[in-house]
């Protein structure tokens, strides 16, 4: 049985340090994921409060995993969505429309300038050319190392809907880089991951 799953019993069975080692290793981390989708702090922190509430309101309901990441990140997303869709009422029509930006805030920006090399400033120039979808599923399969049917099951997509997006996402990418003479680029985002 791995770490998680264990963590995650102990929880279902009403353990408060349980609780407490799931808060704390992943509010930071939800914070920063719901912060690439909206920028408003309060709205986040409801959000993640909610998210909480509720885990602990249906605990004994809730099934097992063994990704405790994975699962918080998922109900996190669908509780934003809803959220976000309560504030902005008149500009989201359906949760099957929205579709949320990637971004990266000004002061993870502003730590990219400084921080990293001109290798990884062109990338990121490239990546933010991608459409939101594009950008999402690349996060999702290359920073989050999710598999497909994690993917599918956030995004609410079907399996060769994911594997065609992933590969016309890079197509893309290699693309933007061949046109801009940087296919080492290219060659080297792909040699990080």
């Amino acid at each position: 049985m791995s770490a998680d799953a264990v963590i995650w019993d102990k929880f279902r069975r009403g353990e408060k340090s349980a609780l407490e080692e799931i808060y704390f290793h992943n509010v930071q981390f939800l914070y920063r994921y719901g912060r690439k989708f909206n920028t408003d702090d309060d709205l986040l922190k409801d959000t993640i409060h909610d998210l909480f509430i509720d885990l602990i309101q249906s605990r004994k309901t809730l099934g097992p995993t063994d990704n405790v990441k994975f699962y918080l990140m998922r109900s996190f997303r669908r509780k934003l969505v809803q959220n976000i869709r309560k504030s902005q009422l008149n500009t989201i029509e359906s949760l099957q429309e929205f579709t949320p930006e990637i971004t990266y805030s000004a002061e993870e920006d502003l730590i990219t300038l400084e921080s990293r090399s001109e290798q990884d400033i062109k990338i990121r120039q490239c990546l933010s050319e991608l459409n939101p979808r594009q950008r999402e599923i690349l996060y999702y399969r290359f920073e989050c190392e999710f598999s497909y049917e994690q993917i599918c099951e956030i995004m609410s997509i079907k399996y060769d809907s994911a594997r065609k997006l992933v590969f016309r996402s890079i197509e893309s990418l290699r693309q933007m880089f061949i046109e801009t003479h940087t296919i080492q680029f290219f060659l080297a985002f792909f040699k990080r991951i």
